[in-house]
């Protein structure tokens, strides 16, 4: 029976290159592969946080249902043309429009206004608050211009 015993065991093969393998992975799991690691040592008193991955925003769903459109168009830039007498020499005498517009808005925006809303080119616009508290806007008309028809047709005079 024992003789039988040691010739099996003569005779088993020995563990495989593969099972070798895993038999060191599994200590190295074990006990750690890098136990010693020197400390390392600080040349500088500050301390800057270290720089990490900034991902871009990639949204699942956008924030907004409708994207906001443009408030100041130019029907709420130009509220309404003035009709006073000053008004009426202004457009005689230096081919300028004059207008009640939104206190919030610009030279710029007037302009640009203006020009969508009666086709014609503005050369400069002056512009003053007035004590009530609405703006009054001068719109000095280009030469290729004439104030008077204009307002004729926008139905001033």
């Amino acid at each position: 029976f024992f003789s039988q015993l040691f010739l099996n065991r003569d005779t088993m093969p020995k563990p495989s290159v593969g099972k070798k393998k895993a038999l060191i992975a599994s200590k190295a799991v074990q006990q750690g592969v890098n136990t010693k690691q020197k400390k390392k040592t600080r040349t500088s008193v500050h301390f800057y946080r270290p720089k990490t991955l900034k991902l871009n925003r990639n949204p699942k769903y956008p924030r907004r249902s409708v994207m906001g459109e443009n408030k100041m168009d130019q029907y709420r830039i130009l509220r309404h043309p003035l009709t006073t007498e000053s008004a009426m020499r202004k457009i005689e005498d230096q081919n300028t429009l004059v207008f009640v517009v939104d206190v919030r808005a610009n030279k710029y925006q007037i302009k640009d206004a203006v020009n969508k809303m009666y086709k014609i080119k503005a050369q400069k616009v002056n512009t003053l608050v007035r004590p009530d508290g609405s703006k009054k806007a001068f719109v000095r008309l280009t030469p290729d211009f004439d104030a008077l028809d204009v307002a004729n047709t926008i139905g001033l005079v």
